[in-house]
């Protein structure tokens, strides 16, 4: 009996040294995997084109879900073989890229394989339908043109929500931005902004820079009530020795609400 029991330990410590084995291999076999299928991911992406990032049209973003199900299977699981693995993601760079090659030769297929641009603001007004059946609400439209620098939806001409999700607009012509070759005056020229304070502390480098010391800093700020530089959260002086102030004070900066 105590033979016996000495066996069976002497069994379950060699289970557990190969046990351990194999978790030491599949472990180093993962590895071996990140190691080898990044570099043919970064090469096959950038064989892929800038597109396949950027936009990500419907079937570039299939390409990339694919992808990431392919590589993700082949990491995770030591037991999925590898050279398949990565013959299945050439396989795909390559399909990417005839279809790519086949939307170009062929407009019918590229219509086909991407979303067509659709009409969401004509004249002010939102095109109800149409954002309806892109699936866009009042709230990512006036976001997106927040983004675009657009506050007053009555000011656009026309929007669209492009294929790859973008919001293109056209203002109205009395709302376009005035091009300097359409104004014929003499152009200011361009100034830089050096910061001079930093939550309360001097900067002095730019100051130094600038040929200025802090006595002037201070004299500058005197001018506009503030005596203490600590409650300067952040200075700016621009070439022509225009101080720009914003204080820590609570409640001094003024905002507006925005809902939604």
């Amino acid at each position: 009996m105590h033979n016996l029991f000495i066996l069976n330990k002497d069994k379950d410590k060699d289970g557990g040294t190969i046990h351990f084995m194999e978790l030491l291999m599949d472990l180093l076999k993962v590895i071996f995997r990140i190691i080898t299928i990044l570099p043919l991911m970064l090469i096959v992406t950038l064989y892929m084109g800038k597109r396949s990032i950027g936009e990500l049209p419907v079937f570039d973003f299939l390409v990339i879900l694919t992808l990431g199900s392919v590589v993700g299977a082949d990491i995770a699981d030591p037991n999925v073989h590898h050279l398949p693995t990565v013959g299945a993601i050439i396989a795909i760079a390559l399909l990417q890229k005839f279809i790519a090659w086949w939307k170009i030769k062929n407009h019918k297929v590229g219509r086909l394989l991407s979303f067509e641009p659709t009409l969401v603001i004509y004249e002010g007004q939102f095109h109800i339908k149409n954002m309806r059946r892109v699936s866009y609400s009042i709230d990512n439209i006036l976001q997106m043109l927040r983004e675009k620098n657009v506050f007053q939806i009555k000011d656009v001409h026309f929007a669209l929500i492009e294929a790859n999700g973008e919001l293109s607009v056209k203002l109205k012509p009395e709302k376009e931005p005035v091009k300097m070759e359409d104004v014929q005056v003499a152009l200011p020229k361009p100034s830089i902004e050096y910061t001079v304070i930093m939550d309360g502390r001097v900067q002095q480098k730019a100051l130094d820079f600038l040929g200025l010391d802090e006595a002037w800093l201070r004299k500058e700020l005197l001018k506009k009530d503030i005596a203490n530089i600590q409650d300067v959260f952040y200075g700016a002086l621009s070439e022509d020795r225009n101080l720009h102030v914003t204080l820590k004070i609570p409640g001094y900066t003024k905002s507006i609400p925005i809902f939604h």
